[in-house]
């Protein structure tokens, strides 16, 4: 991996540990880490479970910066100056090169400190990268003029963004205006180890999600779907959803109301490896995303991906690609699951090729691409500060 010249102190900052953003995070600090620099976690005490806390535990060795919990709330409320003060203590003690923001609070977070940090004439680099966040809301409403302008404001503490793909750059364009500062955009990807199949347990079902349990990922959509697309093969059909969240039991309640209780199951959440030996077909029913994880694990442990036309997915499956449904339509999600299910050579077919695939979304080019955005940044030339 490319570096810059010298060791870099890096700091993440997001608010809750849970889904894409903090993947997204842990491997880049593990990357980072291996590429010789110190890396740091800043986020939120109150969200997460059991099985986040053994996340953290496997990333700690590569956190050379540690790992600082605090109480970061969802939405903007006078705790948020006390978060913020605690948070400056925390990070100016810990005298980072490179503060990277990662959602709307974490952003906030990053950006805010970073420039009370440069105003004492600290030299500190400070990045936000969306992943979606902001970039739900409709410029419409009253929520969505503040926040968006709220955004546009944030520019004037940013040195540069980082988007995860092109539909997201081109929303924040849309929603927010064309970036002032420096504006890149960079893929997620997974690491080496992630390219290889899963092997499918003799037991599986039929058709899996795997995700968050609320209504903005669409488990309502998939248990529709299900029955549609029963009826649509003509026989009973199996399916697990593997997650937690705010909804679980009201999708419980769907799944009894719908007669489905035997043949869809809730699992809590889990590695997403272990829940792809489950089922050799996954579903991504998102109403709305913007470059989610589960899409890339699953297509390079060597699934069939069904997934909602949103967000970046179609850059990962192609834009024209028969795997693609019409967002919050279960009988379009239906007739496709009952064709994957179906149809001989479908995988084959229909999925993105593997070479190229890896070659577009792994961990190690992403990594030594924002690595070499922070260089940019700092100036490979610049005596570090410390």
């Amino acid at each position: 991996m490319q570096t810059p010249h010298r060791p870099l102190r890096i700091l993440h900052c997001f608010r809750s540990p849970v889904g894409g953003i903090f993947r997204h995070v842990r491997d880049l600090a593990e990357e980072h880490s291996k590429a010789g620099h110190e890396v740091g976690i800043l986020c939120d005490s109150s969200t997460g479970g059991s099985y986040e806390d053994r996340l953290f535990d496997q990333i700690r060795p590569y956190l050379a910066l540690g790992l600082t919990r605090l109480p970061i709330q969802r939405s903007v409320t006078p705790s948020d100056i006390a978060a913020l003060w605690h948070s400056y203590k925390e990070i100016k003690s810990l005298r980072p090169d490179v503060l990277h923001g990662h959602g709307a609070k974490g952003g906030a977070v990053a950006r805010i400190i970073g420039s009370a940090l440069r105003v004492n004439r600290y030299s500190v680099a400070r990045l936000y990268s969306p992943h979606g966040g902001s970039m739900h809301f409709d410029r419409r409403s009253l929520a969505g003029q503040f926040v968006l302008r709220l955004e546009r404001f944030q520019e004037r503490l940013t040195d540069a963004l980082v988007f995860v793909c092109n539909y997201e750059q081109k929303t924040y364009e849309a929603k927010v205006g064309k970036p002032r500062p420096v504006a890149r955009m960079i893929y997620n990807g997974i690491a080496d180890s992630e390219f290889e199949t899963v092997p499918t347990r003799s037991d599986c079902v039929d058709l899996l999600y795997i995700g968050m349990l609320r209504d903005l990922k669409g488990p309502d959509v998939f248990v529709e779907a299900f029955a549609g697309a029963e009826r649509l093969v003509g026989r009973p059909l199996s399916a697990l959803l593997v997650g937690d969240g705010p909804d679980r039991d009201r999708y419980e309640q769907l799944i009894v109301q719908s007669g489905l209780g035997r043949r869809i199951h809730i699992l809590p959440a889990m590695k997403a490896r272990d829940a792809f030996t489950m089922s050799r077909i996954v579903v991504v029913p998102s109403r709305a995303e913007s470059m989610p994880y589960i899409v890339l694990e699953a297509l390079a442990g060597g699934k069939t991906v069904i997934a909602s036309r949103v967000g970046g997915i179609p850059e990962v499956l192609g834009v024209e690609s028969q795997a693609l449904a019409a967002p919050g339509d279960p009988g379009d999600l239906a007739r496709i699951m009952a064709t994957a299910l179906t149809t001989p050579g479908w995988h084959d077919a229909v999925m993105p090729r593997p070479e190229a695939f890896k070659a577009a979304f792994s961990a190690k080019v992403m990594a030594e691409n924002v690595l070499k955005l922070y260089g940019e940044l700092l100036g490979d030339d610049q005596p570090s500060p410390h």
